[in-house]
């Protein structure tokens, strides 16, 4: 299973490397997960990506102090967001496609619900921070 996280670990970090440049892909979410997939495949690995510039740019306040700039919240906040809506957006769809309007009315309750959730968690329980204190 360590290997299944070390692959998974690479790819996250991969995909988070793409959204430093590439404005629709978020940077942190992916480079969170894999700090958590290389914590979970190999110590190794995971002090080596602690070590690096990425973490410690974009990672190490909130692993740390749980605290993340105002842009970085906003960054993760509006991704999800949109990923919410979209499974919103396709759950209708396939509602009106098969003729059932109520069939998973309760999945999209829970994604509606899952919104203002995850804001006010972000808002309340993880601290925001001036980005000047980030790169200092």
């Amino acid at each position: 299973m360590k290997i299944v996280f070390i692959i998974l670990g690479f790819i996250f970090l991969g995909l988070g490397c793409l959204g430093i440049p590439l404005p629709v892909l978020p940077t942190t979410p992916f480079l969170m997960l894999a700090a958590i997939c290389f914590a979970k495949g190999s110590k190794r690995l995971e002090r080596w990506f602690k070590s690096t510039k990425l973490y410690h740019k974009h990672l190490e306040n909130f692993f740390e102090k749980r605290e993340m700039t105002l842009k970085t919240k906003l960054t993760i906040l509006i991704t999800a967001s949109i990923m919410l809506l979209f499974s919103f957006g396709m759950m209708q769809y396939k509602a009106i496609i098969n003729g059932n309007s109520i069939g998973n009315i309760i999945g999209r309750v829970i994604v509606l619900c899952l919104i203002p959730i995850k804001y006010t968690y972000f808002f309340t329980r993880i601290k925001t921070i001036p980005v000047e204190k980030k790169e200092g």
